[in-house]
């Protein structure tokens, strides 16, 4: 017979057990997700909303930025960047009502006088180590990377290099962390590299020489081929890197030279997608960086979704996409919708189901199938979405803004079935 104490130890277990798994089904830890691959470890998310059907709550965001949500230990991160005053800051809201918390500034001018109309002073989403916040501005010429705890105090801040890219588009990378690193990239005219900095003291760790780079792609670190790999498309190639070292692994030549979305990979191969100045879609051998296949489509500000064997995709041209990602072959395409719209967001998979959002609010949820396209809901919200959507929790959070008469305004939506 089992003592009560032994009793009591196993309940407890069992307690710690499942809080442990409520906590990673309602965290979103990284720019795409979990595993940085835009899979939510949630099965479920709601498949209808509008601006009253299954809205939990929603909350005015001051300011204007494409970051997309940030969520860990019931906290919601943003970064956003308010135009009277050129002012920078990170944001925090309360998961459970969406009250602001806090709001820190982190910069107040200096801002480039020239910016591509898509693109924001706040475009990069947040990282974490999971007990300080590192975000990554542009300003006075240089991009900036700054560390701060949980409750918005600023711990350190590391002035990362010159900014002077080819084209006055701004920055948009994000910064990754990968144990205790968090990696950076400035790739532009003068001194393109990627440098790991430490998440505690923001000293030097190693850096990566990417002179001749000038791109807006943020890298990941995945499981691949049997190791780990740093991968990060641009500068007309797609490389493979060392996270420890930042050694090179193996390098693929592309035809474009400026790449904007996150690769994506499986367990052998690895795909990337380019827009200037041609488009290209290619996969590749992640063991020796052997180019498999490649085709036209052009895949440029976002990224794409790896899932079971195929390739999802959302082209500028407004088709949606799905290739067999052992030799690219096209298992089915189908517009967006009947009228050609932009898409800058990148997708995000929920159990079988795949969230695909355009520019313009509009979000439509498909089945992850090869056989055949198969829209399962279409849903609007807001006049505008960029950033990307974030499922955890059964939740989806939704950065969107509205324009009436002029006046924007940016929101974050929570929402659920109710």
């Amino acid at each position: 017979m089992f003592s009560k104490f032994t009793i009591c130890l196993f309940y407890f277990g069992l307690l710690l057990f499942n809080t442990h798994e409520v906590g990673a089904q309602d965290d979103w830890s990284r720019w795409r997700g979990p595993s940085g691959n835009g899979i939510a470890e949630s099965k479920t998310a709601p498949l209808e909303w509008g601006d009253d059907d299954n809205v939990i709550w929603k909350t005015k965001v001051p300011g204007r930025g494409h970051a997309s949500p940030l969520i860990i230990d019931g906290k919601i991160f943003l970064t956003t960047a308010e135009q009277q005053d050129e002012k920078q800051s990170v944001i925090c809201f309360d998961q459970k009502d969406g009250k602001m918390l806090w709001s820190t500034e982190v910069n107040r001018g200096g801002w480039p006088k020239r910016m591509h109309p898509k693109n924001t002073h706040a475009t990069s989403t947040i990282a974490t180590d999971g007990k300080s916040l590192f975000a990554v501005f542009c300003h006075h010429n240089n991009v900036h990377l700054v560390a701060l705890d949980l409750d918005g105090e600023v711990l350190w801040k590391k002035d990362v290099g010159v900014y002077s890219p080819a084209y006055p588009f701004g920055y948009g990378s994000t910064p990754i962390v990968d144990g205790s690193r968090v990696i950076v990239t400035n790739e532009n005219q003068v001194k393109s590299a990627i440098i790991a900095y430490d998440t505690k003291t923001g000293d030097e760790v190693w850096r990566i020489d990417r002179t001749g780079v000038s791109s807006y792609s943020t890298p990941v670190v995945a499981r691949v081929a049997g190791r780990r790999q740093l991968l990060i498309s641009g500068g007309g190639k797609v490389a493979s890197y060392d996270p420890e070292t930042g050694d090179s692994i193996w390098t693929t030549k592309a035809n474009w030279a400026v790449t904007c979305g996150t690769m994506v990979w499986d367990e052998d191969r690895v795909f990337a997608s380019g827009g200037f100045p041609g488009g290209q879609t290619i996969g590749i051998d992640a063991h020796n960086g052997e180019k498999l296949w490649d085709n036209p489509a052009k895949v440029y500000e976002q990224s794409m979704l790896a899932f079971e064997g195929y390739v999802f995709a959302h082209a500028d041209n407004g088709v949606l996409y799905c290739w067999r990602a052992a030799d690219g072959s096209e298992m089915w395409k189908q517009k967006f919708s009947k009228r050609r719209v932009p898409v800058s967001a990148s997708p995000v998979l929920v159990g079988q189901n795949i969230y695909f959002t355009a520019e313009n609010g509009e979000t439509v949820v498909i089945e992850a199938k090869s056989e055949g396209y198969q829209e399962v809901a279409r849903n609007q919200l807001g006049d505008e979405a960029f950033a990307s959507q974030v499922v955890c929790g059964g939740r989806l959070y939704a950065r969107v803004a509205e324009d009436r008469g002029g006046a924007r305004q940016e929101w974050l939506y929570c929402l659920g079935e109710r």
